[in-house]
């Protein structure tokens, strides 16, 4: 099974310009890579950030379609060629107040339209909660993200040797189909402890995937 490198650009960056730089200069270092890359820029940017990598989303709503101003639908992700979506990362539970059964329920509604949901965790109960109602089909779709609070855009990455007990908590979950990544201030130094020593079958990146030179350096050292 290749490695999954994520890149999850947040609220970045601030023109299209700039986003279509960085994805070229991502795309034009790509070589033999062996990893299956994802890049999540912002919902406005997936129209026209450009082509030849595979796209995710950072979020979506739960319903196809209705009266929720302000939603995206993961029918209208599909659309846009989307593949995977990120959900119930830390930042949307903390800032937007997003519980379990939120997570659970865009978990859901993203494979019903087959797309990947990449569900983001920090403590075990969040999985029970976020896979509920889950079948042992979808359960093969989904990719759980464990992402400790204390590493999310801090520059302080968390052990991997505490990472690997986490990651034996999520696979007696979710069984041996489903794939596990890390995120948490992942750079080009670290990037390898946790999948060629913790056993992470890949990784979310943050700040980190927005410089190009660095990603790549992500992406070389666990491929």
């Amino acid at each position: 099974m290749k490695s999954l490198i994520v890149a999850n650009w947040k609220c970045n960056p601030a023109t299209l310009k700039d986003g279509q730089g960085i994805f070229r200069e991502i795309k034009g270092k790509m070589g033999l890579v062996k990893s299956e890359v994802v890049i999540c820029p912002p919902f406005v940017y997936l129209p026209v950030i450009g082509k030849g990598l595979v796209l995710g989303a950072q979020d979506a709503f739960w319903e196809k379609a209705g009266a929720y101003t302000g939603e995206i639908s993961p029918a209208m992700l599909r659309d846009m060629g989307c593949r995977y979506v990120i959900v119930g990362h830390s930042e949307r539970r903390r800032v937007f107040r997003e519980t379990d059964e939120m997570a659970n329920k865009k978990v859901r509604a993203a494979l019903a339209e087959k797309i990947n949901p990449i569900l983001c965790i920090d403590r075990l109960s969040q999985l029970k909660a976020g896979i509920k109602g889950l079948n042992s089909k979808d359960l093969k779709s989904l990719i759980v993200a464990f992402e400790p609070l204390s590493a999310i855009g801090t520059g302080r990455p968390y052990p991997a040797g505490k990472a690997q007990k986490m990651y034996w908590g999520i696979r007696k979950i979710i069984g041996k189909d489903a794939r596990i990544l890390y995120g948490g201030s992942v750079n080009s130094g670290n990037a390898s402890s946790y999948v060629k020593e913790a056993g992470f079958q890949g990784l979310l990146v943050g700040g980190a995937s927005l410089k190009p030179r660095e990603f790549i350096g992500i992406i070389k050292e666990i491929s």
